[in-house]
């Protein structure tokens, strides 16, 4: 049989909430069609990889060199980390960071369980602002920890008020997400530096270093001349993980990492633990190939124009079907507000499954830890959006 636990997380209601409506899509569009189904459920970068990355790939698999398969350092390789060290720097605005504080991982979610791997005790908490990312709560679990969300402000910044409350003895680290899935929040700087301020004080407060993880795969994707701020100038005990799945468009290759403040009191002793967690966790390391292909192709950029294009259209379709949404600042996500309906509920798997009446596939709120809402994933062809618009008018003036 079965872990009892495996088997009541996997079976419940919010268990997957974006896989569900992923493959349920696939079964649509077997008995309709392609065209006919329209799929906003998998956030699934569908870019091109920049020509760096390609012909780095080209290069590499022609030019061979005996030992490029054999085992390596548990924290990869040591020129991939030296490249990411040198990305780091440059977006937080150090030049301390060597490639000693960079760990190459099975992507940010090997990065992320690593890191709770290394800092969990059973028992303990990691806070995160609402909405987050659905798999949060198991990366959490998996290692005797518990997400206590926070409900953010109506305009999704932080509520340094609510994470007053919460933080206890318990609280093992705040984890934020920007620009955040599933709503495209970018958090500004005075917001980072009013929770860095908060998690200074608190620390103190109950003799804990409480951790600030920043997930970043978003980070290159935003619009209108953004920028997501430094953290490492801001609070030390702070990490950063991430990945090169949405910037490089390589979410199938599976390399991410995990760069640890070099300011942090004890930085060592949580870069070995990180390591080891890495390790012991059975990932070890990242493929040995594409940590080659990074380490020379890291800088390369991409067009996310598209993206941009696709988000202005989503955002027209909705508002004109009548459906409030809050305006995303980056990713490729547009998080909506179930419509009331003709009864008077603004249940999200409800609509969820209406929207499938009508071959919209789109991702409940509830797994993201806002019931109410529903995530759309503009990352598709756009004439899944541009066909999509009488679908939702349709399902809006039904409801």
């Amino acid at each position: 049989m079965i872990a009892k636990n495996i088997k009541e997380t996997m079976n419940s209601k919010g268990a997957s909430v974006i896989r569900k409506m992923f493959e349920e899509g696939r079964k649509l569009k077997v008995i309709h069609g392609d065209d006919a189904v329209f799929d906003f459920s998998l956030g699934n970068p569908d870019l091109e990889p920049p020509k760096e990355v390609l012909d780095a790939i080209k290069d590499l698999a022609q030019n061979r060199q005996v030992g490029d398969s054999a085992y390596m350092p548990n924290a990869g390789l040591p020129e991939t980390r030296l490249a990411i060290a040198k990305k780091i720097n440059g977006e937080q605005g150090i030049s301390t960071l060597t490639e000693n504080h960079v760990i190459i991982t099975v992507g940010a979610a090997g990065a992320l369980v690593s890191v709770f791997k290394a800092i969990l005790n059973p028992g303990d908490e990691v806070l995160v602002s609402t909405p987050f990312f659905a798999e949060y709560n198991h990366y959490a679990k998996n290692h005797g920890g518990l997400l206590r969300p926070v409900q953010s402000r109506e305009d999704l910044s932080f509520d340094l008020d609510g994470f007053s409350a919460a933080i206890s003895d318990k609280t093992a680290a705040v984890l934020i997400n920007s620009p955040n899935n599933p709503s495209g929040k970018i958090y500004t700087r005075k917001e980072l530096e009013g929770l860095c301020a908060l998690l200074e004080k608190k620390s103190k407060e109950i003799g804990r270093t409480i951790y600030l993880i920043s997930d970043e795969p978003y980070r290159d994707i935003v619009y209108d001349g953004r920028e997501v701020s430094s953290l490492f100038d801001l609070y030390d005990a702070s990490i950063v993980v991430s990945s090169f799945a949405k910037n490089l468009s390589l979410p199938g290759e599976r390399l991410g990492y995990i760069a640890v403040n070099p300011s942090m009191e004890d930085a060592s002793e949580l870069i070995a633990a990180c390591t080891f967690a890495n390790r012991i966790l059975g990932f070890v390391n990242a493929p040995a190939f594409f940590q080659r292909v990074i380490a020379r192709s890291w800088n390369a950029k991409a067009d996310f124009s598209s993206y941009e294009r696709r988000k202005n259209a989503i955002t027209k379709i909705v508002r004109d079907a009548g459906i409030d949404f809050i305006e995303p600042e980056g990713a490729f996500y547009l998080f909506c507000k179930v419509p009331l309906s003709k009864e008077g509920s603004r249940d999200d798997f409800a609509f969820c499954d209406h929207l499938k009446k009508y071959l919209i596939l789109c991702a409940p709120g509830t797994g993201f830890g806002s019931p109410g809402y529903f995530r759309i994933s503009y990352c598709v062809p756009e004439k899944t959006i541009m066909n999509a618009a009488e679908a939702f008018k349709s399902a809006r003036e039904s409801w």
